[in-house]
């Protein structure tokens, strides 16, 4: 049975938990510019369009253009609970 390299895995970890709220930070700007709420405006216009023009009737389009928008706040909650986590640490 091989050693586990358990003082590798601690720096490891501990050079994720430094740079993950970093990134985390970076792609939530990215995602809350004005460059960003444009595209996801045309995003979520094409979205439901298509939708409508495949058929489905315009209220399961609306949930489903809903829930895709909610994806947004998702990583958006994700975001926040994981850095409230580092710094409870």
């Amino acid at each position: 049975m091989s050693d586990i390299p358990v003082k590798e895995i601690g720096e490891l970890m501990d050079e994720l938990a430094s740079k993950v709220p970093h990134l985390l930070r970076e792609i939530m700007a990215a995602f809350y510019s004005v460059e960003a709420a444009t595209n996801i405006g045309a995003a979520v216009g094409a979205f439901y369009k298509k939708l409508l023009d495949s058929g489905i009737s315009q209220e399961d389009a609306m949930r489903m253009t809903q829930d895709y928008l909610n994806t947004f706040k998702d990583v958006a909650k994700f975001q926040g609970n994981f850095e409230q986590k580092g710094k409870d640490s």
